[in-house]
């Protein structure tokens, strides 16, 4: 199915529990003069873009959003995904193609309910997809599917990947090496982990959050083993660390890490960005190394309209890209929609930010 880049009016495209609402004129108005990017996705609500260039095109990996009766909480109860659909697109600006279904619920043996935000990576011309779902026990774990194609169908693994825990993973390749990298607080349950070890009794979005003159929660990398489905070694802090060298406390909330944690490498720097959650900034920091340590620089992304953010960064032809997401199309916090910006990296390495508000 394709779909127009740019937003044309009302939507006739009915898909029951997921469609956005109808957009009158003077609405549409408002919002051309208020959102800078234009949605990528009309027909379905979407969110969490993980992008990345596999056989020539840019391909997306978002979250698919839909209504849900779920009562809203702290824990992120009410963003109820049921399904993953894989997006590809030519070039920037060119039409956007909806390949359908890759993954439903149903199909992971493991997992009983919320598909958040996934991730994919392409080895030897096979094709995996990170996905964070929560177990029978209502633990958020990471699983991975399988596919001979970049849009799927993917097949899932009949268990999570030993080791892991939270969500939010992203892959990350280095050379001929692989990384899973992970976490997220409050309804991410990171909190809930000490040494990697679930601490019994922790149960709410704040329980386990250090005080806010300790070090922040920090998200967690491991290389993938050469099969892609398990991981190769014990998981490790990513440490991000402020001006001073210290790592960011966890009161800092306009530069502690929250989610949406993200990697990519330019002129020989690694770059860990990722969202600061209640303070609403995509955040980046810079290390020698996918290890780490990483010393905070600014931020990639102003705040955008809705409550949560997530993105991803892509290289394609020579020029760099922001996948990220908000709520133009709906106005609800757990119905978004994802678009894409121009990302510039300036002479001394620093990334421009982007305000995806006029």
């Amino acid at each position: 199915m394709r779909i127009s880049t740019y937003f044309q009016g009302f939507l006739l495209l009915a898909l029951a529990c997921s469609q956005p609402k109808e957009v009158t004129q003077t609405e549409e108005k408002e919002n051309e003069s208020t959102f800078v990017h234009s949605p990528l996705v009309e027909h379905i609500y979407t969110a969490d873009p993980s992008a990345h260039v596999f056989e020539g095109k840019i391909y997306i990996y978002p979250s698919h959003d839909v209504e849900s009766t779920v009562s809203e909480d702290d824990m992120g109860s009410h963003f109820d995904m049921k399904d993953y659909h894989v997006f590809s697109m030519d070039r920037p600006g060119a039409e956007v193609v909806d390949h359908g279904i890759a993954l439903k619920l149903e199909d992971i043996p493991w997992a009983s309910r919320q598909l958040w935000a996934p991730d994919a990576a392409e080895k030897n011309g096979k094709y995996y997809l990170y996905f964070p779902a929560k177990d029978k026990q209502d633990l958020f774990k990471i699983g991975v599917a399988v596919s001979d194609r970049p849009e799927g169908p993917f097949v899932a693994e009949p268990e999570p990947i030993a080791g892991t825990f939270s969500m939010d993973p992203s892959a990350f390749q280095n050379g001929e090496d692989y990384y899973l990298i992970w976490g997220g607080i409050w309804g991410g349950q990171l909190q809930w982990y000490d040494e990697q070890k679930l601490v019994e009794g922790r149960k709410g979005p704040t329980d386990g959050i250090p005080s806010p003159d300790q070090k922040a929660l920090m998200p967690y990398i491991a290389k993938l083993s050469d099969s892609m489905t398990e991981l190769a070694e014990q998981p490790r802090e990513l440490l991000i660390l402020d001006e001073n060298g210290e790592p960011v406390k966890a009161g800092d909330h306009d530069r502690r890490f929250f989610e949406a944690a993200w990697m990519h490498r330019y002129n020989g720097k690694y770059y860990l960005s990722y969202s600061t959650g209640d303070s609403h900034f995509i955040a980046y920091a810079i290390g020698d190394s996918p290890y780490g340590p990483f010393t905070y620089q600014g931020n990639v992304l102003e705040p955008v309209q809705g409550w949560t953010n997530h993105h991803s960064i892509v290289e394609f032809e020579g020029n760099w890209y922001l996948f990220y997401h908000d709520t133009e199309l709906s106005g609800k916090t757990q119905l978004r929609n994802i678009k894409m910006a121009e990302l510039t990296h300036l002479a001394d390495g620093k990334i421009e930010t982007i305000n995806p508000m006029k």
